[in-house]
């Protein structure tokens, strides 16, 4: 927390308690023990110049741009002294470049030293213009150069990775991007080379700068040394139109700024948000963002003609041919209503009310993905109404001082809460157990004690974790974080609620897509109405329909069907029509079923911003906008509401509430969700209503025993890997991890496998094949990324997390 210094301090006043008083040109000032002198000086708005010097890195003391002038004991220093290593002492006098004339000559002198290398290439730069060396040299630097000499060239740009590109001759070695990548993110991909003069930033020989993380260097670095591959050369800072907005790729909501130059979106930075994201951003959010210009975006709606080809088609007419279908639907055997788990809180607001009012069911739910009954009474009993003032934050678990983490894996899922759980184990010690089958990279750099759980037994190494876990989590503050992974594992949800209750722990749903927490408190799912009402309770419905205008009893009663349901039911003719939003039916629990229903169904609307399996199948397609294109708001899994506005000219795409308020009124149905804001008025009115009841306890799965040539499959998604989003983002590929099928040294034996060598492993359905890694999985168990290139396991396998697989030799050697 940012301490203000008190305006009339004086020398009389007495010294608060863990605080210093010393004097910074001219002003008595208190300032908390251990503070950093540069720290102090910013608190009282007075501006050090620096480039080492970053807030949420170690001190470094590199650059040497912050010298100001120190006296102790009435007595000066023999030197200049840097301010960003210094620490506050009692009775200091510090005088800056304001106020001294030697620290004044001191900055010019490590500003003439910086430059003498620096090729001063301002006009081709792409850090021109937003550059603190090209203004600190403004405002600290001499006018003139002393240097004569050659100034020192390397080839440029040095590739260190995909998106990352090095121009060494630019750099001041001022260590930002090393100490990031050691300290915040722990990928030493990237360090110091040579000795002396030749020192110089690099890479190992063959070894990319691979981490999740790493587009933050480029927004740190202080100099333009570092660039992005695909931003270089495209535009200049004061060319750009630059919007605040929210990150759509996962649960996190972090805070970023598009900028876009001519309806284009150039780049994407982190902002600056200390509750949430800090200054940070992942690769993923950073860089994938083209599927919003990509050659399958949909801008026009189309229509499926009598020659069964989808022709485009004016809005009228695609929303009342929609129109026409789902009535028919609904008097035949029903509606459907699929939304998916990317949608803004209101969007799914939207599809929540368009079900019960326009379709009149409660056949609806976002989560397209593997799910079961007992995550619905999970989220009734656990997560509907937390808010950041009652449940797990980011600076909860920064503070924490042990955490379990499991049904996730958050390097792979929400990358910030992997740097939040990092640094708490860092910097202040906390103690990371995680459940799951094998020690992932990013459990290695939090720390993490692991669990080890057999694919589908989950259940039981939580419900008796032992005493050391236990005593851990039984201290204040400890967190428990569950990830949607859990609805593959039987009553995993019921021992990770059973074990917080035992403890004591604050217990916390980290799901992966960044719609999901704002889907359940909007009611889309098929127990819920908005506000987390149960559909069985009859005043909670009576609440609803009061807000939204209907008579009583106009809103089922009876539970809906969860989404694989719907699905089998479309498949079996028990429903007629289907509204789906940006589900991908490849991260349904059975893809080919999912892909049949779709096939089947009567009458299939799908509301989409790009082609997909959906659209393909789809007899009316609506097109309707990402994220740059409205406005609109996530709850991030603390349920912290983030808003976010217009970026691109949205002309030719509606949001989602939109289109299904008008698609409603062509069915003689007003929803009133014309605009994000008309959705998030009625949601606020309607309030958070939490049920009363726990949720049902459910008894622990067993994991499946592997006969001969078998194993037990785990697998869970990566955070780089075949996106939906990540559509014509080449780029990326140099930070995603290599697919393996990786089991433990034991079953390696046993199936014959060899490190390096490919191996298959196959189903009836389907094989993948890949090269051999071993880690320590519990054995006859092997892992597979569940959507990477050449391992898309269920829509090859048919198979998920649990299930018995077989696992071979390939026989042709290695895949290298």
């Amino acid at each position: 927390m940012t301490l203000t210094p008190e305006k009339n301090t004086t020398d009389e006043t007495p010294v608060p308690e863990g605080h210093v008083r010393l004097t910074i040109d001219g002003q008595v000032v208190d300032a908390p023990k251990g503070e950093l002198l540069i720290r102090t000086c910013e608190r009282l708005g007075i501006v050090i110049p620096r480039f080492c010097d970053h807030p949420l890195l170690d001190p470094a003391g590199a650059c040497r741009q912050c010298l100001v002038e120190v006296e102790m004991g009435g007595r000066p220093m023999p030197k200049p002294q840097a301010s960003c290593t210094m620490t506050v002492a009692d009775g200091m006098v510090v005088k800056t470049q304001h106020t001294s004339a030697r620290a004044d000559k001191a900055q010019q002198g490590v500003m003439e030293l910086l430059l003498v290398n620096h090729p001063l290439d301002c006009p081709v730069c792409d850090k021109g213009g937003e550059c603190p060396l090209q203004n600190q040299a403004m405002a600290h630097g001499r006018p003139d150069s002393r240097f004569l000499e050659e100034k020192r060239t390397f080839p440029k740009p040095l590739p260190i990775s995909t998106q990352v590109l090095l121009d060494r001759e630019r750099c001041v070695l001022c260590q930002r991007c090393t100490r990031f990548s050691d300290e915040i993110a722990g990928d030493r991909f990237i360090d110091l080379l040579e000795r002396g003069a030749h020192q110089q930033i690099g890479i190992a020989e063959d070894q990319p700068f691979q981490s999740y993380f790493s587009g933050n260097t480029i927004q740190i670095c202080p100099v333009g040394a570092l660039t992005s591959a695909a931003y270089r050369f495209r535009s200049r800072p004061f060319d750009l139109r630059s919007t605040p907005g929210t990150c759509e790729h996962c649960s996190s909501g972090c805070d970023l700024r598009t900028d876009s130059r001519r309806g284009t979106v150039l780049r994407r930075l982190a902002g600056n948000d200390p509750e949430v994201n800090e200054e940070w951003l992942c690769d993923k959010g950073r860089f994938a963002f083209r599927y919003l210009a990509s050659r399958g975006r949909i801008t026009r709606p189309m229509v499926r003609g009598a020659d069964g080809v989808l022709a485009e088609a004016s809005w009228t007419d695609a929303l009342r041919i929609a129109a026409e279908g789902l009535l028919a639907a609904r008097d035949a055997r029903g509606i459907g209503v699929l939304p998916g788990g990317r949608l803004t809180v209101e969007d799914a607001y939207a599809y929540a009310k368009f079900a019960r009012v326009v379709a009149r069911t409660n056949d609806v739910d976002f989560r397209a993905r593997p799910h079961d009954d007992e995550e619905l009474d999970f989220l009734a009993a656990h997560v509907v109404g937390t808010t950041p003032e009652d449940g797990v934050t980011f600076t909860g678990l920064e503070d924490a001082p042990a955490v379990l983490t499991v049904g996730t894996e958050p390097e792979e899922e929400a990358g910030i809460v992997f740097l939040r759980l990092r640094k708490a184990w860092r910097k202040k010690g906390m103690r990371h157990f995680q459940v799951g089958p094998f020690t992932t990279v990013g459990a290695q750099k939090t720390g993490a004690t692991l669990l080890h759980a057999v694919p589908g037994a989950e259940a039981a190494v939580v419900a008796d974790p032992g005493d050391e876990v236990l005593d851990a989590l039984a201290q204040p503050g400890a967190v428990i974080l569950v990830g949607d992974h859990a609805a593959q594992s039987p009553g995993l949800y019921s021992a990770a609620s059973a074990l917080a209750q035992r403890t004591g722990a604050t217990l916390g749903w980290l799901p992966r897509r960044a719609g999901d927490r704002g889907a359940v408190e909007a009611g889309a799912l098929p127990t819920l109405l908005p506000g987390g009402r149960p559909v069985t309770d009859a005043a909670a419905r009576a609440e609803v329909e009061r807000v939204w205008g209907l008579e009583e009893g106009a809103l089922p009663g009876r539970p809906g069907r969860a989404g694989d349901a719907i699905l089998a039911a479309a498949a079996r003719g028990e429903l007629s029509a289907l509204v789906v939003g940006g589900v991908d039916p490849q991260d349904m629990a059975d893809p080919r079923s999912a892909l049949t229903a779709l096939r089947d169904v009567g009458f299939l609307v799908s509301l989409e911003i790009h082609e997909s399996a959906v659209t393909e199948l789809a007899d009316v397609v609506l097109p309707v906008a990402p994220d740059a294109q409205r406005a609109g708001s996530y709850l991030n899994w603390e349920g912290r509401r983030r808003s976010f506005g217009i970026a691109l000219d949205a002309t030719g795409v509606l949001p989602d509430c939109r289109v299904l308020d008008t698609l409603g009124v062509e069915m003689d149905a007003d929803l009133f969700t014309q605009t994000p804001a008309a959705a998030a008025g009625e949601l606020e009115r309607l309030g958070t209503r939490r049920p009363d009841a726990a949720a049902p306890a459910v008894p622990a799965g067993t994991a499946r025993r592997p006969g001969y040539g078998q194993a037990v499959l785990a697998t869970s998604r990566r955070l780089i890997d075949d996106a939906s989003l990540m559509i014509d983002e080449p780029a990326l590929e140099g930070t995603a991890r290599r697919p393996y099928v990786t089991v433990n040294a034991a079953t390696a034996e046993r199936l014959g496998l060899v490190e390096g060598d490919d191996a298959t492993v196959r189903t009836d359905l389907g094989a993948i094949t890949l090269q051999v890694a071993l880690a320590d999985l519990p054995d006859g168990v092997v892992w597979l990324p569940a959507r990477s290139p050449g391992s898309h396991v269920r829509p090859t396998l048919g198979a998920g997390h649990g299930d018995l697989v077989g696992v071979t030799p390939a026989g042709n050697g290695s895949a290298r």
